[in-house]
């Protein structure tokens, strides 16, 4: 090792969260850190610039980060040695939101994200400190969120996939709190708490926050006869309060509390003493607030026990799904989160049914498919799984495939008791068809990939999204060799695919009115899932394997590496990929607010926006509908 790499990894060592690894992972990484001299007010990156691949440690000098507001330019933070900055390329894909600028002569380390990525993906400390430094950062100051609730996608984003999810969420808090004058009397205002029983009040003067009395001072200063009970309040408040923005983020919120020692923060109209009070937020707020975390609620799933568990956290995640709804979230992130806690549940589900059981028989792997598949799961829709588990000599194989048809019926039945509905046309592993060995498999994919028209009844497009939940990744891999395999030149088997992708009947009549049910239960309802979003999965789907690009599942980033493999149609895919959030979150919405599906959309109740918007989102699919007849040569007339 290198004595400059030795020096770098030395210095590293010192501080967080370099300091949670050993150091031979330190000299690894230090290897491939680049040193930037930077002259007074040299700038390394500014704001909107497209992002770099490396992130920022401080050698030595100071580095100021600024934002420009309304054409001034506001310090947001000062990093100095040791600091680290410059976090956005590992959890935001925009450009950068604000400007690194030298403020003497400095020394930078760059570290590139790919080399330090694993140790992130591995090592919780050091991705949570990663997340609270980036949360704090990258916030901008009171002076500078004049436009309050921009900053929802600056404070929520999602880690890269492989690696815990979690995001930054903005809390509930009282949004009506007690307010009394700096001259009342003691024992007035006691008496008001108590009456209104909340265990805080905010002292105003022309409703700005001068100070704040808890339960804890009412008990330190009046109980223990420092001072009279009929003292005025401003002798015993704490001030100043320690004030905040509405939009703040849980992480910033926990992290302000620590620094000023405090238990309540004071939520203003500009996140200074000096305008009206909006709020209030307490330790209790964050405590709630840290129990609907995806990274808690994964760590609860980890430790359940009963199917009722299960469900009661399956319920937390639809709450969270509404609120990040509300909120604004990019629904990208939101479907992120929750495929990692449905994830989590199924794989639960399979965990209680072998400790039922006992230890399996073989090595097999339990596959989701269709939309978990996809991880785009975001309402309880039914469950559609595989079981595939390896070769076993021919003695065994009955009892083997009996042992994994039992788990596979417990699962199942966990997951109903979830809410997962079971798959009405019987696709989960628990049917007989759908549990066996790798061959049989292996059989089962070339049999409906080589002569797709003999035996299609069974074939049903989901087979080919999918995701291990359980079990051997390798098994995985087998199933996904042969799928790419089968797919090379295979005309035959994309001209089905093709024809199965442009069956879908049309969202919108010649006279550009939706098409909604004419009978039945749904009558005079637009048919979302079938209609809209189905044609953009099976489209998306068919050219994905087409391109032979393994490892994406998810529609919407099909859409967004297509559009990168085949550039000269990337404007539809992006419109694609675009239109398929829009319909999603039409779903969901529809979805929480029936408890359902989501499946049918009551057009009539739509305000005219959204119904703009949603026929908007509908027209890439006859763009994406001429690029399929065109690139697999299709006649057919739809």
């Amino acid at each position: 090792m290198n004595t400059i790499a030795e020096h770098i990894a030395d210095f590293l060592k010192e501080y967080p969260p370099f300091n949670n690894l050993t150091f031979q992972e330190l000299a690894d990484i230090a290897s491939n850190i680049r040193v930037i001299n930077l002259e007074k007010h040299a700038v390394l990156f500014e704001n909107n610039d497209p992002l770099h691949d490396s992130f920022y440690v401080v050698a030595s000098g100071v580095i100021n980060l600024t934002t420009i507001a309304d054409a001034e330019e506001t310090i947001i933070n000062k990093c100095h040695e040791g600091n680290i900055f410059g976090l956005r390329p590992f959890f935001a894909k925009n450009n950068y939101m604000m400007t690194a600028k030298a403020r003497e002569e400095s020394i930078i380390y760059a570290i590139p994200i790919a080399v330090f990525r694993p140790f992130v993906a591995n090592n919780s400390d050091v991705l949570n400190f990663l997340l609270e430094n980036f949360a704090v950062n990258s916030r901008h100051t009171k002076e500078s969120s004049g436009s309050n609730g921009k900053m929802t996608s600056e404070t929520s984003f999602y880690v890269d996939q492989q690696s815990e999810m979690q995001y930054l969420q903005t809390l509930t808090y009282n949004n009506s709190p007690l307010k009394t004058e700096a001259n009342r009397i003691v024992k007035d205002v006691a008496i008001l708490m108590t009456e209104s029983m909340v265990d805080n009040i905010v002292v105003t003067e022309k409703n700005n926050p001068i100070g704040i009395v808890t339960d804890a001072d009412l008990s330190s200063k009046i109980a223990t006869g420092r001072y009279p009970i009929t003292e005025t309040i401003d002798k015993i408040m704490s001030s100043p309060v320690v004030t905040v923005l509405e939009n703040v983020s849980l992480a910033e919120a926990q992290l302000l509390m620590l620094k000023h020692n405090v238990t309540h923060l004071c939520v203003t109209k500009d996140g200074t003493s000096k305008s009206a009070v909006k709020g209030i937020i307490s330790e209790h707020d964050l405590i709630v607030a840290q129990a609907s975390n995806p990274g808690v609620l994964i760590k609860e799933i980890k430790r359940s026990q009963l199917p009722k568990d299960l469900k009661q956290i399956r319920d937390r995640l639809s709450d969270l799904i509404q609120n990040s709804i509300q909120k604004n979230i990019p629904l990208s992130h939101v479907s992120n989160i929750a495929s990692e806690i449905n994830l989590a549940i199924i794989k639960r589900a399979v965990e209680l049914s072998i400790l039922d059981l006992g230890s399996p028989p073989a090595r097999f792997a339990w596959l989701s498919i269709g939309s978990q598949g996809r991880k785009e799961q975001l309402l309880l829709t039914d469950q559609d799984s595989i079981l595939v588990f390896e070769d076993v000599t021919p003695e065994k194989y009955r009892d083997v495939k009996d042992y994994f048809l039992r788990l596979a019926k417990r699962t199942t039945a966990i997951l109903e008791k979830v809410g997962y509905e079971l798959c009405p046309n019987g696709h989960m592993g628990s049917n007989m068809l759908w549990c066996k060995s790798l061959t049989d498999w292996t059989k089962q994919y070339n049999s409906w990939m080589n002569t797709p028209g003999e035996n299609s009844n069974d074939l049903s497009s989901i087979f080919f999204d999918y995701e291990i939940v359980f079990g051997e990744p390798k098994i995985e891999e087998a199933i996904e060799g042969v799928i790419f395999k089968n797919a090379v030149n295979n005309t035959l088997f994309f001209d089905f695919l093709g024809n199965d992708a442009l069956k879908r009947n049309s969202p919108l009549s010649f006279f550009k009115k939706f098409i909604v049910e004419e009978e039945g239960p749904q009558k005079g309802k637009f048919d979302i899932k079938t209609r809209a979003l189905m044609p953009l999965i099976d489209g998306a789907r068919l050219l994905i394997l087409n391109s032979n690009i393994k490892g994406i599942q998810n529609t919407y980033l099909r859409f967004k590496q297509l559009a990168i493999t085949d550039s000269k149609n990337a404007e539809i895919y992006l419109s694609c990929a675009e239109a398929f959030l829009t319909l999603s979150k039409f779903r969901t919405v529809e979805g929480l607010k029936n408890d359902d599906s989501g499946q049918y959309i009551n057009i009539k109740e739509m305000s005219k926006t959204d119904r703009e918007k949603l026929k908007n989102a509908l027209t890439p699919m006859k763009d994406l509908e001429e690029l399929i007849k065109s690139k697999f040569q299709l006649t057919q007339f739809s």
